[in-house]
């Protein structure tokens, strides 16, 4: 980007079917702005307006308010010049205001994670000039009372000084009903509006020492650079590090004429889904407010009413509502304005058509005309991302391969976590109602703020309503229930976004912030009692309910099985137990490229064999503990090589250093002198020969097998065995022996040797053969180099990706936490590399091995095992670079295998 190019186009208009831009420019317009000016070249009735585009917002973060402000002045005039020939109005005039609204607009969608400012450019003479034109003064000064309100927290910074407090303005509005005895902001009379226009003013005044701005050139600088601001506030930026989105992205601004929901009750306001947000089902759904503006529905502060007739009577049935009763009081919009909805049904039809994905739609109905202010590609759930790629491709708006690619991998982990047992739910005691707004089962200890969702293990934030600003308790909570709001409120989008369970609009619970309890009828919940969430149903149920594993199945089962037809590089589990290994494959693991025989070792009936071995001085005395270990082993790769039979099976031989088994307690030290029939004090002595400075790079891998031969030959033997034993059963297994932490041709030579050795007298004594392979864990840089002597005599290689980025970067895995947080944010690395694959440096020495050992032997097999095996990102990276499978934890299996999928798709686009 050129900053200071003066020639470039830094504002972009749209209205009257006409745009300087279109949905292809979500970088430089923001996702909003694109799609209102596309909305307005396809005829879709937006009010006119125009984009500042994301770089002035870079440009703002690097040169300053006063600088930008010069740079985009003229072209901003001459689209508010735009604005006001389209609509009739003059911005700043007394008798005929133009008013506008001021919206940020980054390039993917953050819901309610930047500022907002509607009605701009109300002041005391606008107001009345509004009155006047409308002929409707209790509208003019509703809106007064909201831009004071909405540019006064935005702008200003009138927030609450407490988290126990509510917000200034609301204080204010509160002491009001309660003084005049009503409930509802609609109540209000138009002399109530007034007072509070003014206690509002002399709010800001006395809080920040300045009049509220009266000059609409002000108020609206103010505005776009409170927006520009908005995008390194705290949410933001949480929410950006929270989904990966680079912080040089910048937001853009949104200004738009502003149409009226709160002229009355033939005006209204509402969000609407083009498919069920939350299930995926092909039903058009949403949620309104009659004489409201935009921000009342998503804030909650209203419980609103349902679009469809169809939604309107299953949310009736939720809340435990009469049919009659519904219909007077609660009617839907198809029902109430039946032209209306006719328009926006077709509206939104035409927009899902057009945009080939479920849409997020927001419109106000002023005085019987509608408008639509905002489509995006809505958030979802997983369940419902996965039915919806599903449906869309059955229904031909889509191909195969589109719908693999509209599958977000990550978000695939929510249908991976563990549902309420059924029977469990049977038995369970529910005490409230509330609308289910985004699927899922949540257990925890009772919250009420939510920069303590992570006080307890497992929380439930319990909340009146949420706000943008608890975002980052809500990532951490296990479930969100609110008192307020309904399925479009600032909780339920963002929790669907995130994929977790939340139930809102439950209206039966008493929340007191003070006290910190939950009231429902006469019980009472504090901080602390445990209360369960079923955001499929909307049932709050009171204690813990038992928990069922998730099955791979519908929708899901499908999308794997498309997937699965363009992959072309495997997905093996890492698993080290038969249980495991069961789960993966029924993930469809391809089979094991990690099982760590450490892990074999910890149980207790095995540790003092283990110890035995470790503590004894002799050949001897080791061989003979061996053999105690040695049906222990050989009865756990034999459960493994059945659930996976068929399959390879890459078994990594003893890695960990010897002081990982032993003792390190008193009283269990002495315990383990007293069966060896030894000295407390030789345990102590043999204890401290064992301890190292840096275990990492001391006494472990291959170098164990080196100095204890005997190790390793056990081991061979139980692999091999197992393997024989099967297939007398007549159960296929395939090994893979795996040496680990080689760094020098005769180290993995060594090895080969004592392994192959092995398998000769076991085949020798059985006199029968399996297939097996020996190959080795790549994990030290030196391996990397000299890989192409190392693959003369391996049959495979495996990635280390965890130990190799460890000696790559030189950074010890158990200690980085302490400076990694610090360097993301700081931008000196854009991910932590333990999570997500450093492909410019460990990725190239991947590249190199890879590359040199198929110099020597082309059909060398290469896979990946650290946990990177699991992350889209890495798993692209090694279909890039030819490798043969990727392996990960069971729960990720789903995850790998569509990202190897979308990787193959990407290549032959």
């Amino acid at each position: 980007m050129e900053i200071l190019e003066k020639t470039k186009a830094r504002v972009f208009k749209f209205g009257d079917k006409t745009a300087d831009g279109n949905s292809t420019m979500k970088n430089l317009l923001g996702g909003k702005g694109a799609n209102l000016a596309e909305m307005s070249s396809i005829g879709i009735p937006v009010p006119p307006g125009f984009t500042i585009t994301t770089e002035v917002c870079t440009e703002f973060n690097l040169l300053g308010k006063d600088a930008v402000v010069e740079l985009i002045k003229d072209e901003v005039e001459a689209s508010i010049a735009n604005i006001e020939s389209l609509m009739g109005t003059t911005f700043g005039d007394k008798e005929n205001p133009l008013l506008v609204s001021v919206r940020s607009g980054a390039r993917v969608s953050m819901p309610g994670m930047m500022d907002t400012v509607l009605n701009l450019g109300l002041n005391d003479d606008a107001v009345i000039g509004l009155a006047n034109k409308t002929g409707n003064e209790r509208f003019a000064w509703d809106s007064y009372r909201r831009f004071i309100q909405m540019y006064g927290g935005v702008v200003l910074g009138m927030k609450p000084e407490a988290k126990e407090d509510i917000d200034p303005f609301e204080e204010i509005m509160e002491h009001l009903k309660y003084k005049r005895r009503i409930t509802l902001d609609t109540e209000f009379t138009i002399q109530d509006l007034k007072d509070l226009v003014y206690d509002f003013k002399d709010a800001v005044k006395k809080r920040t020492g300045h009049d509220f701005p009266t000059n609409p050139w002000d108020q609206l600088w103010g505005a776009v650079i409170a927006v520009f601001n908005s995008w390194n506030g705290d949410r933001a930026m949480y929410y950006r590090k929270m989904h990966g989105y680079p912080a040089n992205w910048g937001t853009a601004v949104n200004v738009q004429a502003m149409v009226y929901g709160n002229m009355g009750k033939n005006s209204g306001t509402g969000v609407c889904f083009t498919r069920d947000a939350g299930t995926g089902e092909d039903v058009f759904n949403g949620e309104y407010l009659i004489n409201a503006q935009g921000e009342d529905v998503v804030a909650g502060v209203r419980t609103p009413q349902q679009i469809t007739k169809l939604g309107s009577q299953r949310w009736a049935e939720l809340a435990k509502i009469e049919e009659q009763d519904r219909i007077e009081n609660y009617p839907s919009l198809e029902e109430l304005m039946p032209s209306i909805y006719k328009e926006l049904n077709g509206y939104q039809e035409k927009l899902e058509n057009h945009y080939k994905d479920m849409q997020d739609m927001e419109f106000t109905i002023q005085d019987g005309k509608l408008w639509i202010l905002q489509t995006r590609n809505g958030k979802r759930t997983g369940a419902a991302m996965v039915k919806i790629a599903m449906d869309m491709f059955k229904q031909g708006l889509i191909t195969e391969k589109e719908a693999v690619l509209r599958i977000e991998p990550s978000k695939l982990d929510e249908l991976l976590h563990p549902v309420f047992d059924a029977k469990a739910l049977k038995e369970a005691h529910v005490i409230a109602q509330g609308l289910p707004a985004s699927p899922g089962a949540a257990t925890g200890q009772i919250v009420f703020f939510a920069d303590e969702a992570n006080k307890y293990k497992y929380t439930i934030l319990v909340r009146i309503e949420t706000s943008p600003e608890d975002l980052e308790g809500m990532n951490i909570a296990r479930g969100i229930l609110t008192a307020r709001g309904g399925m479009t409120s600032h909780a339920a989008v963002v929790a669907r976004g995130m994929g977790k369970c939340c139930i809102s609009g439950a209206g039966a619970l008493k929340i007191n912030y003070k006290t910190r309890t939950l009231k429902v009828g006469d019980k009472v919940y504090h901080e602390g009692d445990w209360i369960s969430l079923n955001g499929s149903t909307g049932n709050i149920i009171e204690g813990k309910v038992a928990t069922s594993e998730p099955e791979l199945s519908g929708e899901f089962a499908e999308i794997m099985t498309l997937s699965d037809k363009y992959a072309t590089m495997q997905v093996r589990t890492n698993a080290d137990t038969p249980n495991d290994a069961k789960v993966a494959r029924n993930f469809g693991a391809q089979g094991i490229g990690l099982t760590r025989t450490e892990h074999m070792f910890f149980e207790v009936d095995r540790i003092k064999a283990m110890r035995e071995m470790i503590l004894s001085d002799t050949l001897i005395g080791r061989q003979n503990a061996l053999e105690k270990l040695l049906p222990m082993q050989r009865s756990d790769f034999e459960g493994i090589f059945e659930a996976m039979q068929g399959l390879p099976v890459t078994v990594r031989l003893l890695d960990p250093p010897l002081h990982e088994f032993v003792p390190h307690q008193l009283e269990t030290q002495r315990s383990l002198a007293e069966e060896m029939h030894i000295t407390l004090e030789a345990v102590k002595i043999k204890v401290a020969e064992l301890e190292e400075f840096n275990p990492m790079l001391g006494h472990r891998g291959c170098r164990l097998g080196i100095t204890y031969p005997e190790i390793t030959e056990m081991q061979a033997r139980a692999i091999i065995e197992a393997a024989l034993n099967l297939k007398e059963r007549g159960i296929v297994a395939k090994p893979e022996i795996m040496i680990p932490l080689i760094g020098t041709l005769t180290e993995f030579e060594s090895q080969e040797a004592v392994i192959r050795e092995t398998a000769n007298k076991v085949f020798k004594e059985r006199n029968d053969t399996v297939e097996y392979a020996v190959g080795t864990m790549i994990e030290i840089p030196r391996a990397t180099l000299i890989a192409d002597k190392i693959a003369k005599y391996a049959d495979f290689f495996s990635f280390g990706t965890n130990d190799l980025t460890q000696m790559a970067f030189g950074y010890s895995r158990d200690d980085a936490s302490k400076f990694l947080p610090i360097y993301i944010e700081k931008g000196i690395l854009t991910a932590d590399p333990f999570e997500v694959l450093d492909q410019e440096g460990v990725g190239q020495l991947v590249e190199m091995a890879t590359e040199r050992g198929r110099n020597t032997k082309p059909k060398l097999k290469v896979g990946i095992c650290g946990e990177h095996g699991g992350d889209p990102s890495s798993v692209e990276f090694c279909y890039r670079t030819g490798l043969n499978y990727v392996s990960c934890s069971p729960y990720r299996v789903p995850i790998a295998r569509l990202a190897s999928a979308q990787a193959a798709i990407k290549a032959s686009l």
